[in-house]
Order: C-alpha cells, then sequence, then structure tokens
C-alpha cells in the first residue's frame, strides 16, 4: 500500500525542511518526498496544516504490564494519551523505575505492539531492588553493586537506550554506588538519565554529583524534567551551570514540560519533613489526584492521613514558577519531554496534553518559532537518545507523522481531567499506518520495540 500525503507544510528540522511539499509512504518507510504529484492508493489532503515527524517523548513513565502483556486501555494507559497527542515514539524507565525487566519489557512491545514505539532505559532502582538492596534509604554493599552494575549492563545488551536514576527516591545511593552502576555505560554511548537528588535551593550540589560522576566515566548525561528541579528561582544559574559543562567539552542535555505543577506519588521522598520548608509553601499547593480526596487541596490533617492510608496517591504539587518553565524552554539544550506517570488514568495532564501545549501556549504566544519548537519534539529528542528512523522525514525513516491545524491545535487536558484528549491534530501515523483520527485511536497497536 501506497500512502500519499500531499498539500502540507512539511516541517522536518532533521533535515532543515520547511516547504510545501508531498510525502510518499510505502512498506513502513518514507519512500520520497517532493512537490510533484505521486501515484498512490490512499490519498491524504493536508492542505492548510503541518506536517512533521511523529513526537519523540524521551522521558515517560511506562505503562504497567498485566497477565503478561502490555496495559493497553484505548483510554486510561500512558500509551494512548501519547498517541492522542501526536507522539509516536517514547523512552520508558525513566527515574529509575522499571515496571518489569526492561529487556522484557521490550519484548512484549514487540510480540503484541503498543500505541506507541517503546524504547526503554535500565532503570537503576529497578536493579537495585533485585540485588537485594530493597532500603532505598539505607546504602547497598559492594556485591549488590556488582550485581546491579552486571544487571544493567544485561539490559543494555538487550537494546536499552541507556540507564536512568531516580536520586531523589533511593536517597541510599552513595558516590560508590553512582559510579560502580554507571561505569555499566563506559565505552557504549548510551546515556545516563538522571532525577537528581535534590530540588529549589539545594539542586546546584545534586546537579554537580551527577555530572561529576558521568564526566569521570565518560558518559553522556540527560539531566530530567529541570522545570520541576530548578523551577524555584534558580533557573538562570542553573543552565548557566549546564552550559558551561557543555563548554568544557561535556556532552550533557536536559528536558523539561511546559506546566508550572509536578507530579509524584504521596508516599515518595519528596514529601518527607523538610518539602514545605525547601518548597517554601502550605499544604494548599498540593492537589490529591485519587481518592476520597481527589481533585481537593491538603490540608495538614488530609496530607498526614492520606499519606498514611494511600501512599501511591498521585499528587499535583503548584510550586514551579511559570517564568522559570518558559526560561528552560527556550534554551537551545533543553528538549520536551512529559514526564508522563497515570495510574489508571488519574495524574496530571501532561500525559496528555504536553506536546500541543508547547504550540499553543509557547509557539502562538510568540515565546518559540514553530520550526524550533517541532525540532524539540522530534530530532532533538530522537538523535539524543540515538532512536534510528525516527524524529525525522527525510527518505528511508520510519513513517511516524502527524498532521496538526496550527491555529487549532491546543491542550485540552486539566488537573481535574487529565486525560481528555487535544484538539487541532488531524492525524498520526504510526510505521506508515493511520493509528489515530481527531484524538481518536483508530487501529490496533502498531507500535513497535525501538532497540538501541
Amino acid at each position: 500500500m501506497r500512502t500519499l500525503i500531499y498539500g502540507g507544510r512539511v516541517i522536518d528540522p532533521a533535515d532543515q525542511v520547511d516547504s510545501r511539499l508531498n510525502i510518499l509512504i510505502e512498506d513502513g518507510k518514507i519512500a520520497a518526498v517532493g512537490p510533484e504529484d505521486m501515484a498512490a492508493e490512499k490519498r491524504i489532503d493536508a492542505s492548510g496544516r503541518v506536517v512533521c515527524p511523529g513526537f519523540v517523548d524521551v522521558h515517560v513513565h511506562e505503562d504497567p504490564v498485566e497477565d503478561g502483556r502490555i496495559w493497553a486501555d484505548g483510554e486510561r494507559s500512558v500509551f494512548a494519551c501519547m498517541l492522542r497527542m501526536g507522539v509516536t515514539t517514547v523512552v520508558g524507565g525513566n527515574c529509575g523505575s522499571c515496571v518489569c525487566d526492561p529487556g522484557d519489557y521490550l519484548d512484549l512491545a514487540d510480540r503484541d505492539g503498543a500505541f506507541v514505539n517503546v524504547a526503554m532505559l535500565a532503570g537503576h532502582e529497578f536493579f537495585r531492588v533485585q540485588a537485594g538492596a530493597k532500603d532505598p534509604y539505607g546504602p547497598a554493599d559492594e556485591g549488590q553493586v556488582t550485581a546491579m552494575a552486571a544487571g544493567i549492563r544485561r539490559a543494555l545488551e538487550r537494546g536499552c537506550a541507556g540507564m536512568s536514576y531516580g536520586i531523589r527516591y533511593a536517597p541510599g545511593l552513595d558516590g560508590r554506588e553512582l559510579i560502580g552502576t554507571m561505569a555499566a555505560l563506559h565505552g557504549t554511548g548510551k546515556l545516563a538519565a538522571c532525577h537528581l537528588r535534590d530540588d529549589a535551593a539545594a539542586v546546584f550540589g545534586a546537579l554537580a554529583e551527577f555530572l561529576d560522576a558521568a564526566a569521570a566515566l565518560g558518559v553522556p548525561a540527560q539531566v530530567s524534567h529541570i522545570g520541576s528541579m530548578a523551577g524555584f528561582g534558580q533557573m538562570e544559574r542553573f543552565l548557566a551551570l549546564v552550559d558551561a559543562r557543555r563548554a568544557s567539552g561535556m556532552d550533557v542535555a536536559c528536558d523539561c514540560y511546559p506546566y508550572s505543577a509536578f507530579s509524584t506519588g504521596l508516599g515518595s521522598a519528596t514529601y518527607d519533613d523538610g518539602w514545605l520548608e525547601r518548597y517554601g509553601c502550605g499544604y494548599d499547593v498540593l492537589e490529591l489526584c485519587e481518592g476520597p480526596y481527589k481533585g481537593q487541596r491538603c490540608t495538614e490533617a488530609i496530607f498526614r492521613d492520606q499519606r498514611r492510608a494511600f501512599p501511591e496517591c498521585r499528587t499535583v504539587c503548584h510550586v514551579m514558577q511559570p517564568e522559570e518553565v518558559a526560561m528552560a524552554l527556550a534554551h537551545p539544550a533543553v528538549m520536551l519531554a512529559s514526564d508522563a506517570t497515570l495510574h489508571r488514568g488519574q495524574g496530571h495532564p501532561r500525559a496528555a496534553g504536553t506536546f500541543p501545549r508547547l504550540i499553543a501556549e509557547y509557539v502562538r504566544t510568540g515565546r518559540l518559532g514553530l520550526y524550533d519548537a517541532i525540532a524539540k519534539m522530534t530530532v532533538l529528542p530522537a538523535g539524543r537518545f540515538h532512536l534510528a528512523g525516527k524524529g525525522r522525514l527525510g527518505v528511508g525513516a520510519d513513517a511516524d507523522v502527524v498532521v496538526f491545524d496550527p491555529a487549532r491545535i491546543r491542550d485540552a487536558a486539566t488537573f481535574t481531567d487529565p486525560i481528555r484528549p487535544p484538539e487541532g491534530i488531524d492525524l498520526v501515523l504510526v510505521n506508515g499506518e493511520i493509528a489515530a483520527r481527531d484524538g481518536r485511536i483508530v487501529s490496533a497497536p502498531l507500535g513497535r520495540a525501538v532497540r538501541v
């Protein structure tokens, strides 16, 4: 089957393309790109629309595995939300966490498909627990560090794109463990991504801890969701420190989502004693996404009761400064990523709105150019994680494509309805076939594993 997408404005920053062109798709690949008409059995009129590579989200918390399969709820799953907002490739296993062995997860994606293409990171905390270091606040012994590193190496050999840390969630990690596990990456060219140990005023020491280890081993470093790490008045200095490392020859980049609230579990270390002082806030900044207090802001009594009774409850914490987030997203070394995480459809609207929101809130308001915004959503993340064939529309690339109306595209998800599909996205193609139309999934899962 040959499919022609014609009449649209093709924006492909990977090949520095921004012109009215036609795209021919055959056998799941881009077969030809040009201004001329081309014969095809299926023709898609993209007049008045932007045609660009499928969006690439490199910081996602993957859907769970149930009964030996990836959970594929077409409304509530993370991957379904990704697809409806134009994301065609994700990287899971972030913040040190994996729902199962990441190599096994890739095998499941190949066996059964997924709504989007799936790459994985080897999560440090997952392998920490597997090695027997089950107390996140306690240190690991030498044998456990050796076992962690061996597990991570096996995951990399099975095609994981790198490894991830969630030092905030495993504060017992020390320098010996950090170097000992990150050494699994040495010489592979694959990166380490990190949710830093601390944020706000303490973020600078946390940044140095991670980057010093990566520099010592010659490992590329990815600093995760920096809006929620330095978006409290520290962003200018934080970006300057990253720039200084880059100017000194270090391979380091960052990602960020376009919201001024973060999300995590109520029982996580983020809310250990001292969090109110760290953010200079009261309990009312905290919104609960599940349970008897869903949609309500906390009081001290609700916080203490629910943290004890329902520690896995998803929360949204409204503490980041919008201008700090905007500063991050404007930086050339910062790509877009959602940090999507949902529990049965409950959580933060970033899981369903991040990518259209960048265009609606940043491009249409003049804070970013459309070409630059698309680069942050396609070629920058795909290239950073070495996702071959993704994030571009050149001949031979995988035919993952988004067709959208630049005047209408916007996020519709809210904190009370976090999975509402966006508006203005006409079509999403995964591996050459239409997967979503006008915010609705219209096919069986078309995505597959992406091994690096």
